[in-house]
């Protein structure tokens, strides 16, 4: 039996269900636009301030923006699209750790490793992607029950992002120290030329081996380096070292076609002759159209792969 309560008084509420708080932290749909947007004006505007003012003051904010950028615009769209449920502190710490330890070791290997030659492209593209992929199964070494296609794409992803936003900060400050000072004109063209290729380089590399590595991890957490982990990780380092000597590629093969013959010690050590005025042209041609060509090919992989995995 009811009662109802006395005229003039409210009836009292009665809570309905609750609903469980989501297993991970809610992102707002589209937070990698606006990341992109808000980012790009910020740079435009420290990068008309610094050359401006030809101060020495905002060149930190510059660098760290155009390196990190693009690559952490790509983590956002991947985390929202496809990682909500990997966790927001497995996305990080790829990014983060994975890329901070994949730049160590690519540095002290290359430099114990390796020596100026023409086996310099090929020897940094297998030394960089067995680092990123030692930095992804560190990072996740301790989280057994990450594993699976999906997975091993959006945080191999972020691990090369991650170490691609430290090596355009590097390649960045390099380019704008000079022994006549400061070189912004250098600096934001070097920053920019990055932004728009990361995308196509370190990120979708590592994707690709870490799809593969991660399709295979057992159960128990433990990782298998199977024959196919080993052959993509090659096939990656080719892509790499393809992506790496194109400039170099370029060169030779506007030379020879342009009737003009190279004299092998030009190639030497790893220094490579600029290409002159009658093959600036096909250099142009050969150089954008070889970086097309390995960015297909990335592109057409980790889809491939990406179709495998019917999570995804």
């Amino acid at each position: 039996m009811t009662h109802s309560p006395p005229p003039g008084m409210p009836r009292a509420r009665i809570p309905g269900p609750q609903q469980p708080p989501p297993p991970y932290p809610r992102i707002g749909a589209g937070l990698w636009k606006r990341c992109l947007g808000g980012g790009l004006a910020l740079w435009g505007l420290t990068a008309l301030v610094a050359y401006a003012t030809q101060s020495t003051t905002p060149l930190p904010t510059l660098i760290l923006l155009g390196g990190f950028l693009v690559p952490v615009v790509f983590v956002l769209w991947a985390y929202e699209r496809h990682g909500r449920d990997l966790g927001v502190s497995a996305i990080l710490g790829c990014f983060l750790a994975g890329g901070t330890l994949g730049v160590l070791g690519a540095s002290v290997t290359r430099s114990h490793l390796l020596h100026p030659s023409l086996g310099l492209f090929t020897g940094a593209g297998l030394i960089e992607e067995a680092a990123k992929l030692g930095a992804l199964v560190f990072t996740l070494r301790r989280q057994p029950g990450i594993r699976g296609m999906r997975a091993g794409l959006v945080l191999g992803a972020a691990v090369g992002f991650g170490f691609a936003a430290l090596e355009s900060c590097g390649y960045a400050f390099h380019a704008a120290a000079s022994a006549d000072g400061i070189g912004f004109r250098t600096l934001l063209e070097t920053e920019f030329l990055r932004g728009v290729l990361a995308p196509f380089g370190q990120g979708l590399w590592t994707a690709i081996a870490g799809g593969v590595l991660l399709a295979r991890r057992r159960p128990n957490g433990h990782f298998r380096l199977a024959t196919p982990v080993v052959g993509t990780c090659l096939a990656v380092s080719v892509l790499h070292a393809l992506w790496d000597a194109t400039h170099g590629i370029a060169i030779w093969l506007a030379t020879r076609l342009s009737g003009t013959g190279l004299a092998p010690e030009l190639f030497a050590q790893g220094h490579l002759p600029q290409p002159g005025a009658a093959q600036e042209h096909l250099f142009t041609l050969f150089s954008d159209g070889g970086l097309v060509l390995v960015a297909v090919a990335g592109v057409a992989w980790v889809r491939s792969l990406a179709h495998r995995d019917p999570s995804w």
